[in-house]
Parts: structure tokens; C-alpha cells; sequence
């Protein structure tokens, strides 16, 4: 975690406030498999934020009427966001990013990749105890759209299993892995398999590339708006250093971090 001088150089170093910062392209597929180092100082314990739900309650999914089956972003025209996370890698840096989040007050939702959730089941129970919201994220992360119909609905159902075996539901929210959109088949597919909706997002912050902390601010910051949904990643360490900062400076905009189910909820 960053030491309040050091939030401050990263805010610095990131161009906050600043006219024509740079802003850092998009990417169309979310980051690879690679590991991370774990932050070097222990998280904080959690902070008093308020679950959404009764603490491990596990959400199931909605369909949100007039919205369309793929989407990127929710209403600009209120000061909310949405901040989620691939769930995969080092579940120490996970619980760090959760901590920092509960922390500054803000809930999340969390993409967990099944093969992940196999070898971590404790953490499916962690980010729900936490009230954040958690969905799936495929079964091994591979090249979605680019498979077979057969192949891509094993992929979909196996994580949708893992998580009703540990939870009670198959979670709110299906990402496709590899992929910032989804083919029409891959969309179908989700549905069928219990998912009004495919979630996509407009804010990516590269934060797979292990670009910095500064840098992972900066991308985020330079593009977010009322309704952005952004991607993260659970597992890598720039990500956790990047955290106190970024809500730092979204509560400066007076724009709120919650769920993506309560993003869109009038």
C-alpha cells in the first residue's frame, strides 16, 4: 500500500487535474495469465463498509429492462462507477485490493475465473462477506469467442457450477474471457446459460501490462465518467498500490465505486 506522501506522488506522477494528460488506449482483451508479486506491506483489515446484502449473501442474476445484452457502461447522468476485477492470480493481492476498497467505503464486483475459484475456494466467501458482487469470468480463460458453441458453453457453465456449489448462485454477472466483447454466439450462450446479460466495459486500465501504479491511475482516470464500468485485475501488485490513490481521487469527482448490479439500479 502507498504511504500518504507516496498517494501523493502517484497522483503527481499520474497528471491528475492536469490539462491534456495523456490518456492511454484501450485494449480489447483483458489481461493474461501472468503472476505477480504480492504487495511487500500486509493489508489493512477491512474498513466499515456496508454490504449491499446481508454479509455472504450470494446475489443472483437480474435483467435490467431496456438495457441491451451486452453492456459497457451504465447512466451517465449519476456520480457512480464500477470497479471490476478478473479474479485470478495471487489471492493475497486479492484480499489487498478488497481491503483497500473496503477501506475508502467502496464495493466492487469480482469475474472469477473458475479453474481460480477450484484452487481458492475461500475467496468466492471472502468477497461476498465483504459486500461485493461476484460472477464469472469462463473456466480457464481462454479464447472465448474463438471457440466451438460446444466448448464455449462448457466454459460458461463449468465457472456458473463452481460458483452455485460455493455460493448458492451462478453470481450476477458473465464476462467472456480474452475478449472486451462478446460474439452474438457467446452472448446467446451466456443466456442460456442463466445470464440476461453479458458484461463488457469502456474504462481499461492495463493493469495486466504491469504498467505502474501511476500509470494504472492515469488510464483509469483519464477516461472514467459517471457510469464507467471499469477493468482491473485481482493479482498484480501495481493494482493494489493503485488503489487508495484512484478511489482517493473518484471521491474527489464525487464519483461513488459501488456494484455493478447497483450501478444500474435507478
Amino acid at each position: 500500500m502507498i504511504s500518504h506522501p507516496g498517494r501523493r506522488a502517484a497522483l503527481r506522477a499520474a497528471g491528475l487535474g492536469a490539462v491534456g494528460a495523456a490518456v492511454a488506449g484501450l485494449a480489447t482483451a483483458c489481461g493474461p495469465d501472468r503472476p505477480a508479486a504480492a504487495p511487500a506491506v500486509q493489508p489493512p483489515p477491512p474498513g466499515p463498509a456496508k454490504p449491499a446484502r446481508p454479509a455472504g449473501a450470494a446475489a443472483a442474476p437480474r435483467r435490467f429492462a431496456g438495457s441491451p445484452v451486452e453492456i459497457g457502461h451504465g447512466p451517465r447522468d449519476r456520480p457512480r462507477v464500477a470497479l471490476t476485477f478478473h479474479g485470478n492470480g495471487d489471492p493475497a493481492t486479492g484480499r489487498a485490493v478488497l481491503a483497500e476498497a473496503e477501506r475508502a467505503g467502496a464495493r466492487v464486483t469480482v469475474l472469477a475465473i473458475g479453474g481460480w475459484l477450484d484452487a481458492h475456494p475461500d475467496m468466492a466467501r471472502r468477497i461476498l462477506d465483504g459486500g461485493h458482487e461476484l460472477g464469472n469470468h469462463t473456466q480457464r480463460h481462454l479464447a472465448i469467442n474463438d471457440m466451438a458453441e460446444a466448448e464455449a458453453y462448457a466454459e460458461i457453465t463449468g465457472c456458473a457450477q463452481r460458483l452455485k456449489r460455493l455460493t448458492g448462485s451462478i453470481g450476477t454477472w458473465f464476462r467472456p474471457s480474452q475478449t472486451q466483447y462478446a460474439t452474438p454466439l457467446v452472448q446467446k450462450l451466456a443466456q442460456r446459460a442463466g445470464y440476461p446479460h453479458v458484461l463488457s466495459y469502456d474504462v481499461d486500465s492495463l493493469d495486466f501490462t504491469s504498467p505502474g501504479a501511476a500509470a494504472v491511475i492515469r488510464n483509469v482516470t483519464g477516461t472514467i465518467h459517471g457510469g464507467s464500468v471499469v477493468s482491473l485485475h485481482f493479482g498484480y501488485a501495481d493494482t493494489v498500490a493503485a488503489m487508495p490513490p484512484l478511489l482517493e481521487e473518484l471521491a474527489r469527482r464525487t464519483l461513488r465505486a459501488v456494484t455493478t448490479t447497483e450501478l444500474l439500479t435507478p
